[in-house]
């Protein structure tokens, strides 16, 4: 069964959280801990945009037509 939207971020805030206090006990300071979240955030940008632009190449590509 699938989680609901209020679910899912509620997991989300504690994943988060548990992450957060791992490294930080880990040694991690919270410079560091930005610049984690920041390449998280660069991979899933990354994603977003390879997925448009796979996107727009499938609407846009010729439609072969078999005889």
């Amino acid at each position: 069964m699938r989680q609901g939207s209020s679910e899912r971020q509620k997991a989300v805030k504690i994943l988060a959280r548990s992450l957060y206090r791992q490294l930080t006990q880990e040694g991690y300071d919270d410079k560091q801990i930005v610049a984690l979240a920041t390449e998280l955030l660069s991979e899933v940008t990354s994603n977003i945009a390879a997925e448009q632009v796979a996107a727009r190449e499938a609407a846009t590509a010729p439609v072969a037509i078999v005889r």
